[in-house]
């Protein structure tokens, strides 16, 4: 199989998703940005902001994985509940100190161009 037909059999499915693409950015940017956290807070806040970044793309997965469009519908109504705390956790995380200014802000950004193509992306159904 050729490069090309390999890189075409990736878009398939929730990948080729753009609201897919920038869900997976913004878990990725966050555990990144995690890792600096105190480590006392591993089982702390750490985990549950990360649960709640990562269940956005999971949740947009799993409903694209569904066999209906009311399935997605569903799956996508959670990941939009998980948009919401992970909005919250970003804040909580700036209040703590854990969070600069300037890291605060750009995944702060990604955040909300990711709630804009999942709430399009909801109301679409």
């Amino acid at each position: 199989m050729s490069q090309v037909t390999s890189e075409k059999a990736l878009e398939k499915g929730y990948k080729k998703l753009i609201v897919w693409r920038k869900a997976d950015e913004l878990a990725y940017e966050i555990y990144l940005e995690t890792k600096k956290f105190p480590k006392e807070e591993m089982y702390g806040i750490t985990s549950q902001l990360r649960r709640a970044a990562f269940s956005i793309p999971t949740n947009i997965v799993e409903g694209t994985g569904r066999q209906g469009r009311n399935e997605l519908k569903q799956f996508t109504n959670i990941a939009l509940g998980s948009l919401a705390e992970t909005e919250y956790l970003l804040d909580f995380c700036v209040r703590l100190k854990y969070l600069n200014d300037e890291s605060y802000n750009r995944l702060e950004g990604l955040r909300k161009e990711v709630g804009g193509l999942l709430w399009n992306f909801y109301k679409s159904f």
